[in-house]
Order: C-alpha cells, then structure tokens, then sequence
C-alpha cells in the first residue's frame, strides 16, 4: 500500500473522531491507530529499497558500458594494428578507431547521465513522499496536542497526570 493513502487514513481517523462528550477531546481506536502505523513501517522500507535497487541497477548499467566502450576500444586497437602496414590504411584506422573511442565515450556518457538523472528522479519522488508523510504525522502529532492543551485550559479535561506517568499521545512520539 501506498504511504500517502496511509497518511490520509490516518488523518481521516484523528480528524473524524467521535469527541468525549463536555471536553475537547476525542477518542480514537488505539488498535486502528497501530495498524495503520504497522503498514506504514511495512510500505517505508520496501520504497527505500526500491530506491537502492534503482541504485544498484544504474550502477550495473554504468559498468556494462564501460566494459562496452573498452571492448569496443579494444577491437579498434586490434583493428588498427592489422592494418598497420599500408600508411593510407593506417590513417583510415587510426581516424576510425578515434571516431569509434569518440562514439563509445559520448554514449557511455549519455547513458551515465540518463541513469543518474532517472536515479534521482526516483529518490526524488521517494523525498517528496517522505516529506508529506512526516507532515502528516507531525499535523497529527499536533491536532492531538492541541485538544489535549484545550482540555487543560478548559479545566475539563481528566486529572492532573503524577511526576513520570506518560501523556496518552507521548506513545506515538517514540
């Protein structure tokens, strides 16, 4: 499942809950509030190891063109030495493998930066949705915050917590 739409659930469940009746307050389904924290745990790390995928197989591309251009450059070496003993032939080929070097550099330099350019693409897409989702935590973080600091200044809210006992909402900032 997509983070995004577990974001937006997990708005839609602080944002549409049923308040406790004379406070500010609201109460949601701590075990829902889980699951959804679950599936995000589960959906984060599979977009980051798509990212090191996508990584790794711009790195596999990098190096299959490398070893292509020195292949190439190779068999234009080889090619010049064969025909090394006649002296127009010796220009023809010394000229043709330069083009071909010239040829096998530019394309491994395209397809470099078509690889690094769709690499970051992706982990930008991944940063972006990242970003919203940290958004959308800390939004809801502060919804929560906010209706328990109304409750307080309301003096309706439940008593005072003693030294060292956690606040309900301190269990999601860990």
């Amino acid at each position: 499942m997509d983070v995004l739409v577990l974001i937006d659930k997990l708005d839609d469940l602080v944002h549409n809950a049923k308040a406790v009746p004379l406070t500010d307050q609201v109460r949601v389904d701590r075990e829902e509030v889980y699951e959804i924290l679950d599936q995000m745990r589960a959906t984060i790390p599979e977009e980051i190891k798509q990212a090191r995928w996508i990584v790794k197989e711009r790195q596999e591309m990098l190096a299959e063109a490398k070893r292509e251009c020195d292949r190439i450059i190779q068999e234009a070496r080889e090619q010049a030495l064969r025909e090394a003993s006649q002296t127009e032939i010796v220009k023809l080929a010394e000229s043709q493998a330069e083009d071909i070097i010239e040829e096998a550099k530019r394309k491994a330099r395209e397809t470099r930066l078509e690889m690094e350019d769709w690499a970051d693409s992706i982990l930008s897409t991944l940063e972006v949705n990242l970003d919203k989702f940290l958004t959308a935590v800390k939004r809801g973080r502060e919804r929560l915050h906010e209706r328990s600091q109304e409750t307080v200044v309301a003096g309706i809210g439940p008593e005072p917590l003693q030294p060292g006992e956690p606040e309900e909402f301190d269990r999601f900032a860990s």
